[in-house]
């Protein structure tokens, strides 16, 4: 019996977000190379994306590559690159006939122009698509994200655009990356790591956050399942009390 047939599906998690850890321990512990557990990670994104579709979540956000990233050795980022350009190059047939949209948030501009030409493509032909929206975090940092903001909007209010008193909350996410996406209720961690790691600060503020030590190259289909179950065992309250989310109406029998 798959853990499946225990989720509510009228109570999905509306965006869920990945931060895809593990690829090179669980490589390393194999006596493989890193890039080896880049490229099984691979089979991981596609089972997760066919089962988010399958569910019928709206959208999913993979975070592939931090900014921070860029550090590690020339060789495990340049077969990054191969793999990530080779990969979408694949896939653009399965997500159109998926009906899956492709969308990038990142500095997309730090990557080689072959690989920032295929993601850019496969968006182009993907844009109709009105089903699953995956959104890949590619170069990306929240506090990029945060910086590039502050920057945007001072810029404006210098020139008139916007009056500064009047910034308000939502006029800021206007100029998020993520501006058109619903923030992610579910974020989950693989591989045992407890932290956010620079990765949607900003949206993840009411997220409920699921840590596992499964690698990614191991994370499958029953494990988001899992990870879905223990979201929708949670009460949200968002600041408020529980008495307010979930009112005692005992009362209103009589």
């Amino acid at each position: 019996m798959s853990l499946i047939d225990n989720i509510d599906k009228k109570q999905l998690p509306l965006h869920i977000a990945i931060i895809m850890d593990g690829n090179g321990r669980w490589a390393q512990e194999k006596g493989e190379d890193r890039l080896f557990g880049h490229y099984q990670g691979v089979e991981s994104v596609r089972n997760i994306v066919e089962s988010s579709a399958e569910l019928g979540i709206r959208y999913l956000t993979l975070y592939a590559f931090s900014t921070e990233n860029w550090s590690r050795p020339e060789p495990e980022v340049n077969g990054l690159m191969i793999l990530l350009a080779n990969t979408i190059r694949q896939e653009v047939d399965t997500l159109n006939k998926n009906n899956i949209r492709l969308r990038l948030i990142g500095n997309i501009k730090m990557l080689p122009e072959y690989a920032s030409r295929e993601l850019l493509e496969a968006v182009e032909l993907t844009h109709s698509n009105t089903g699953l929206t995956l959104i890949i975090a590619l170069s990306y940092s929240s506090r990029w994200e945060l910086l590039k903001a502050v920057n945007h909007i001072a810029d404006d209010a210098k020139n008139g655009v916007l009056v500064p008193g009047a910034i308000t909350e939502e006029v800021l996410r206007t100029y998020l990356t993520t501006s058109e996406f619903p923030d992610p209720e579910l974020m989950i961690r693989t591989s045992g790591e407890y932290r956010i790691s620079n990765f949607l600060l900003y949206q993840l503020a009411y997220a409920e956050l699921y840590f596992t030590d499964t690698r990614w190259p191991d994370f499958g289909k029953e494990h988001l399942y899992e990870a879905i179950i223990n979201f929708q065992q949670r009460q949200r309250r968002f600041g408020k009390t529980a008495e307010q989310v979930m009112p005692n109406t005992a009362s209103d029998a009589h």
